[in-house]
């Protein structure tokens, strides 16, 4: 989906976007010094499809006939290990997960839907994924059969971010660039609990070591709801792009960006300008408002 670049009109800022006012890109790349892949990712939208059996009524645009959209959904994820098993756990997790998502659905738009039922089903979704991917390492006896998962589904007025693992979040307003995720690292732990500084966190050895993982020996699903809002830009992305791109220099793309998927484009090669040396994945997405027909 791509939307023109064109000036926020400030009164259609309250609606749901359409899906031409939608501009999201993804993009992934095996880096420079991997033999493969492991990253998966994942853009789609939910749509709810009206279909007219029979009706009285002589003039059927006169009613609400057609695919209305539910949600659209980004997701990364980042498989563990060198083999073939982190290809094979991002692959099956992006599956699965789009199919309890797209189930889910159906309890968030039901009559007696809350907060907490939407996100106790993400969770659920999660861990759901996590019990198949262990089991199926169990059988298969392997030892690398884990992913990290970051998922941003918005269902307007509100958007959900479900996270495990360290592949992160971001959010872009007026100049400003937040992490929303948290690192679900050995070293963000560590930081947490006062052991390491900021400083001792990035530089240790444990800060590309998971503490949390699907298909690892422990996963713990975070599912936050924060309200939607035109002007922010979203940012997906593996631990590839932050290994080599610091926060400032995305924060400078995303400023400047001229579309999602310049953006992407952009924010890739500068991993690889700085040594690709692992898997690199980002999904940008934005609602751009389209110009507003002057009335007569």
């Amino acid at each position: 989906m791509s939307a023109p670049n064109r000036a926020p009109v400030a009164e259609a800022m309250t609606r749901k976007p359409l899906d031409a006012e939608i501009d999201v890109h993804g993009l992934t790349h095996q880096g420079k010094v991997r033999k493969s892949n492991q990253d998966h990712f994942l853009l789609a939208s939910v749509h709810k499809r009206t279909i007219v059996h029979g009706t009285s009524v002589p003039d059927l645009t006169a009613l609400p006939v057609g695919e209305e959209r539910l949600a659209v959904l980004a997701l990364v994820a980042d498989g563990v290990g060198g083999g073939d098993g982190g290809e094979e756990a991002s692959r099956l997790t992006v599956e699965q997960v789009m199919r309890y998502v797209t189930s889910s659905m159906r309890c968030y738009y039901s009559v007696d839907a809350s907060e907490d039922t939407f996100k106790d089903a993400l969770q659920e979704a999660a861990m759901q994924c996590h019990a198949s991917l262990v089991e199926r390492r169990r059988k298969d006896r392997q030892t690398t059969l884990a992913t990290t998962l970051t998922l941003w589904l918005g269902v307007w007025p509100w958007y959900y971010l479900l996270q495990v693992g360290d592949s992160r979040y971001y959010r872009y307003l007026d100049g400003a660039l937040t992490q929303i995720s948290r690192d679900q690292t050995v070293a963000q732990e560590l930081l947490d609990a006062g052991v390491f500084t900021r400083t001792d966190a990035v530089s240790s050895k444990w800060a590309n070591v998971l503490a949390s993982a699907i298909g690892g020996t422990e996963a713990t699903p975070v599912v936050t709801r924060l309200k939607s809002d035109w002007r922010y830009t979203h940012l997906l992305c593996s631990d590839g792009l932050t290994k080599h791109v610091p926060d400032e220099r995305i924060r400078e793309r995303l400023a400047t960006m001229t579309s999602a998927q310049q953006a992407c484009e952009a924010l890739v090669q500068d991993a690889l300008d700085d040594g690709g040396t692992d898997n690199v994945t980002v999904i940008v997405g934005r609602a751009v408002p389209a110009l507003q027909p002057l009335a007569p």
